[in-house]
């Protein structure tokens, strides 16, 4: 089992109309890793909003024809998704768009609310209507709620954000404005930058930037809320500095792309500070170090670079298993398929394994039963992540703790089910090493939460309530 992310949200603001569907498609094609399961765009055509979402990923949903209907315009949101609250379905696509007495409105939301289930109980009790499971649909009622009364979007925003609770970097549309805001915390990332035209664009991660050629000019604060107009941008900051910075240091350890910075740290760097952790408190008599593709790759080097021990490429990643892959009934040839040994290079050699998580154990299992199969002599597995011993309400698809095996076993017992010599991974109060930053979010390895805990942390526990009133 793999750990996934929330999903990755994307903006653009232009002051002449221009083709942002587009803009956005090549931005979401960037930040795919973040969301495989649905992705959307809705584009303002002078204040009309058209739209197109479905389930699949950013190169299924949007063909050719499809991003040729859109029309022209100054601002578009998109975003793609992996659902760690509420089911996999249409109805949970985003963004989510609402027309109300005040005007319109499209948002799309990175991370989880920790209150999300109290909001929503009182929204329902107050005569809301839910079409989705998402929190995101929380968001916007509280923003539309607030924006009755308010003099403007961004101050509905701003009154919404005293009562959120939890991860959200948002982008939200309104007829005349693309607003952007991160949570007090800064769980999750957000940035903006700026191409050469003067187009605005907002993005999760530097890499999708990059990959629509704007300039980065700055992560958003946690707090900040950003008003991008035909009048510039506008930076609001009455939440900033009123909670401790928490950024899910997990974004750095596997979420994120490697080519990207986050708050001023790069991912790959943070990557092989990882690995030379690893290397100084679980060092071991080994002929090659290799990593488990992608994110385990640049802390396979730092482990290299730290010990001596030389670097190799050991596992080959398929890349062309994409979601419509149709995957086998023996879930144990899954692995082989997605990923094979190169003998050459494991053959006869004592091997140092580098992967950046384990989470039920089964993966890790059947990656070293591959490589015995190829002829390693010895496998010393090292993981660049603390074991995970608690869920997250973040935005981390963390499982339960009944199915975590750091919770069941000690590391002697994991390495020996899972097949390997030995096993050790990155103590939990080496993190900040990994960025510098001691302003960071490691709940679900430490049990330390920066928020209050949800009563229901179950992924669908708004289908399960619903069925439960049915009944």
């Amino acid at each position: 089992m793999s750990i996934h992310e929330e999903c990755g949200v994307f903006g653009v603001m232009s002051s002449a109309p221009a083709d942002v569907a587009r803009i956005s498609y090549y931005g979401l094609y960037a930040l795919q890793h973040r969301g495989q399961e649905s992705c959307g765009i809705v584009v303002n055509d002078d204040g009309l909003f058209v739209s197109h979402k479905d389930l699949g990923l950013v190169s299924e949903v949007f063909s050719r024809d499809v991003l040729a209907s859109f029309p022209k315009g100054t601002m578009a949101v998109a975003h793609t998704r992996y659902g760690t609250t509420g089911a996999s379905n249409r109805s949970n696509c985003q963004p989510v768009e609402v027309n109300h007495q005040k005007g319109r409105m499209a948002i799309a939301h990175n991370g989880n609310l920790s209150n999300a289930a109290e909001l929503r109980a009182l929204l329902e009790l107050n005569g809301a209507i839910f079409h989705t499971s998402s929190d995101t649909e929380t968001i916007a009622y509280i923003v539309t709620k607030e924006r009755l009364t308010a003099p403007s979007i961004e101050d509905a925003l701003s009154m919404a954000m005293y009562t959120l609770d939890g991860a959200y970097s948002l982008v939200l549309m309104s007829p005349q404005k693309l607003i952007c805001a991160r949570d007090p915390y800064g769980f999750r990332p957000l940035c903006y930058g700026r191409t050469a035209d003067g187009i605005y664009v907002v993005a999760s991660e530097t890499c999708a930037l990059k990959a629509v050629n704007a300039e980065f000019i700055r992560d958003v604060e946690p707090g900040e809320i950003l008003i991008i107009s035909k009048d510039g941008v506008v930076s609001r900051q009455e939440h900033c500095g009123k909670k401790p910075k928490k950024l899910c240091i997990f974004e750095h350890i596997y979420f994120a792309r490697p080519d990207s910075v986050i708050d001023g740290h790069s991912v790959h760097a943070a990557r092989i500070n990882a690995g030379r952790v690893l290397a100084e408190v679980h060092p071991v008599d080994a002929d090659i170090v290799i990593g488990v593709p992608d994110s385990g790759l640049d802390a396979a080097l730092g482990y290299s670079r730290a010990s001596g021990i030389p670097y190799n490429i050991g596992l080959i990643k398929n890349k062309y298993i994409g979601r419509t892959f149709i995957a086998p009934d023996d879930r144990s040839n899954q692995v082989s398929i997605k990923l094979s040994a190169v003998e050459e290079v494991v053959r006869g050699k004592r091997i140092v394994l580098i992967d950046d998580s384990i989470v039920r154990g089964t993966t890790s299992e059947r990656i070293v039963s591959l490589l015995r199969d190829a002829g390693a002599k010895e496998i010393h597995m090292r993981v660049s992540a603390p074991p995970f011993l608690f869920p997250c309400f973040y935005g981390t698809d963390v499982d339960s703790q009944e199915n975590l095996i750091a919770c069941r076993h000690t590391d002697e017992e994991i390495a020996e089910i899972i097949g390997a010599d030995s096993l050790g991974f990155l103590p939990v109060d080496r993190l900040p090493e990994l960025t510098g930053d001691s302003g960071i979010c490691s709940a679900c390895f430490s049990g330390k939460y920066p928020t209050g805990i949800p009563q229901d942390t179950r992924k669908d526990r708004f289908e399960r309530r619903l069925s439960e009133l049915n009944q």
